[in-house]
């Protein structure tokens, strides 16, 4: 790889288009995105699929109007992304990038550093460099679960590791400082803020939740049939388990066999095994189980029934991913496809168009109305705007219920993809009647139950305004591709340089395609203009991927810096025309 001067000289001209470098990058207008459109290209995708799959899934459908569900895997030499499409609309959207540790799930041996009364909590020193929090009512055997109804009990004499019975002022006495503990971290370090752990420690399997420490067999209320449950119950009943341990049934077990069950317990209890032995083997304080990555949680989690289809994009990961559910649902492994068009999976179904929307302020609706998003320390305020809003009454009758209750959808789907917690606001139009207020609760609530975070919204105000509290177990999303701005110190953001590299290779091969259609075997020579930050990241930590691409493809890439661009921006130009390729 060539690599050219750092400085270069200021030109004069007004015409370079390299002069839009030296200003911050112009707020995008929101995209429309016709969801039309996607749904109608998801149904002809639908039915392109073999013959077998469609009378699969009639077989064992029981919604016949069930919507085509499609999950797409996109994996880049930095981070892994998987996006839900629900008849080709982002419902759900999740990112793990190379640098990340998986906190959340991670199970510790500890020592109790320090307790603290007037925050009923402990401190507890798990290895890492912030302390975890654990409160007082996560140290003791916790309560029946208001999501699970308990069938029976295997309650058997106290193991090492588990909870003792009592009650808070029982806690010191209990746990004193020094004393060993076993934690699962149940919400990552945000900020300057340590993990947050509990001593009720669970391991989720497909079908279901593994609880080492608490002798209480339940099933999920979710699973609302009572015949069903019945069965689950006589199943439930008949899983043979160590004493002192219990199970929970998961959503995904509804209408499974009894032997999709044994296997899964199985599987769990081989893993807790492993945890044991690591646990006895040291006495410092430790790792002892760590969450798969995406791939793994992604065939545990969200590759159920409900999914018509999987399109994987990096042969490796087909390969693990297909083995991973072999070993849990052999059906499902016909759904995994490897995808290897020569454009990105994400631009082949329109995802990336949709992802461009999780970072910007404004969203557009449907007819014409949009909503604006800002979040703030305190909390996350939506404003509901009409904007151009195309109503069917010229007369306004209906037409602000319709533009809240599009908001009122676009607002649930966008707290998920965006993975916003805390205490949510939401501004929407004005209301006089209490039953166009009660519609759009009603029509949130609908569309939030689908979340898997613990939520509570209440009902709108007179004064047209919405209360949301929703939990969040990690970061939000936009927080991974921002850091504190350098030019602000911390009262704005911008991107980092890891994730402009991203944006820089994608661009890249965007170019390298498009200009391959067009020149066939003529030789190929871009030239890319950057912030030094970003080209330092280029050019060492990335200087590998980017000699891949050239290796790969067979072109010349050449980069070259100067401090006057902002830190957002970049151009590639095509070195032979000098012409910008967007």
């Amino acid at each position: 790889m060539e690599q050219t001067e750092k400085n270069e000289e200021k030109k004069d001209s007004t015409e370079d288009p390299l002069n839009e470098l030296r200003e911050p990058p112009k707020e995008r207008k929101p995209i429309r995105i016709s969801k039309g459109d996607l749904r109608k290209k998801a149904r002809e995708r639908a039915k392109d699929r073999p013959i077998h799959e469609r009378i699969m899934q009639k077989l064992f459908s029981r919604d016949e109007q069930k919507s085509y569900k499609e999950l797409i895997i996109n994996c880049e030499a930095l981070e892994t992304r998987v996006a839900l499409l629900k008849e080709g609309i982002l419902e759900d959207f999740d990112v793990e990038r190379k640098e990340d540790d998986r906190m959340v799930g991670a199970i510790f041996k500890g020592y109790v550093q320090n307790l603290e009364p007037g925050l009923k909590a402990a401190f507890v020193d798990i290895g890492q460099p912030k302390n975890a929090f654990l409160h007082y009512w996560d140290m003791l055997p916790a309560s029946t679960d208001s999501g699970v109804e308990i069938v029976r009990s295997n309650e058997g004499a106290p193991k090492k590791g588990r909870r003792k019975p009592g009650n808070i002022k029982d806690i010191p006495s209990m746990y004193p400082v020094g004393s060993e503990i076993v934690v699962q971290i149940t919400k990552a370090q945000i900020g300057s803020k340590g993990p947050r752990t509990t001593t009720n420690v669970a391991l989720p399997g497909r079908f279901l939740v593994l609880m080492p420490y608490a002798g209480q067999c339940g099933i999920s209320r979710k699973i609302e049939d009572k015949q069903e449950r019945t069965r689950l119950k006589r199943i439930l009943n008949g899983l043979t388990l160590p004493e002192g341990m219990g199970v929970i049934i998961r959503t995904a077990g509804e209408g499974k066999k009894g032997r999709y069950f044994i296997r899964d317990l199985h599987l769990l209890l081989s893993t807790w095994d492993k945890v044991v032995a690591k646990m006895n083997a040291t006495s410092e304080p430790t790792c002892l189980y760590q969450e798969p990555g995406l791939i793994g949680i992604t065939a545990r989690d969200f590759l159920t029934e409900e999914i018509d289809r999987v399109l994987v994009d990096d042969k490796a990961a087909h390969q693990e991913l297909v083995e991973t559910v072999a070993r849990i649902s052999s059906r499902s492994k016909s759904k995994i496809q490897y995808f290897d068009e020569k454009i990105p999976v994400f631009e082949r179904f329109n995802v990336e168009r949709q992802i461009q929307q999780v970072f910007m302020r404004r969203v557009p609706l449907p007819s014409g109305g949009e909503i604006v998003i800002e979040q703030t320390e305190a909390l996350v305020a939506v404003d509901v705007n009409t904007g151009g809003h195309k109503g069917s009454n010229k007369d306004g009758k209906g037409f602000i219920l319709q533009a809240n209750i599009e908001a009122a959808v676009e607002v649930a789907r966008q707290v998920r993809l965006r993975n916003m917690g805390g205490l949510i606001i939401i501004d929407f139009i004005d209301m006089k009647h209490k039953r166009d207020r009660n519609a759009v609760h009603k029509r949130i609530k609908a569309e939030m139950a689908e979340d898997k975070a613990k939520h509570n919204i209440l009902p709108i105000s007179s004064l047209g305004i919405m209360q949301m509290t929703r939990q969040r177990h990690a970061e939000s999303t936009i927080s991974g591709i921002y850091v504190n701005c350098p030019y602000c110190t911390g009262r704005g953001s911008v991107k980092s340089p890891r994730a402009v590299s991203i944006e820089v290779q994608r661009r890249i091969l965007s170019a390298i395609t498009r200009l391959q259609n067009e020149r066939s075997d003529a030789p190929i020579h871009l030239k890319t203009y950057l912030h030094p930050v970003n080209y330092e990241r280029l050019t060492v930590a990335d200087d590998n991927l980017v000699k891949e691409i050239e290796r790969s493809y067979g072109v010349k890439l050449t980069f070259s810096s100067n401090e006057a661009y902002h830190v957002e921006n970049f151009k590639v130009l095509d070195g032979t025309t000098g012409k910008e390729i967007v």
